[in-house]
């Protein structure tokens, strides 16, 4: 797993965000209070957190961030994913 931090430059100021430089469409990089914490690979299913974030988000048809505003919910944590304007300047 390979993670490059990026500086996006938007209207509302400059964002960073940390990303995988090869993301697949089933890996999610899951932010804790605006800071990366999890790594989550639904077709890694050796780890337990995998497996069972494989049972919340592909056997239910429910998206990734339906099943975090759940476990938001559910533990009062802060989980998310950055969403990345792609309107802004990239600095790498």
């Amino acid at each position: 797993m390979n993670l490059s931090k990026n500086t996006y430059r938007t209207i509302t100021g400059v964002k960073e965000v940390v990303e995988l430089t090869k993301r697949k469409y089933h890996q999610w990089l899951v932010y804790q209070d605006n800071k990366p914490a999890y790594f989550v690979d639904f077709y890694d299913l050796k780890e337990e957190s995998n497996a069972m974030m494989n049972s919340l988000v592909l056997c239910t048809d429910n998206t990734i961030s339906e099943v975090l505003e759940l476990i938001n919910k559910r533990n009062n944590i802060n989980l998310s994913i950055p969403k990345i304007s792609r309107i802004g300047l990239k600095k790498r």
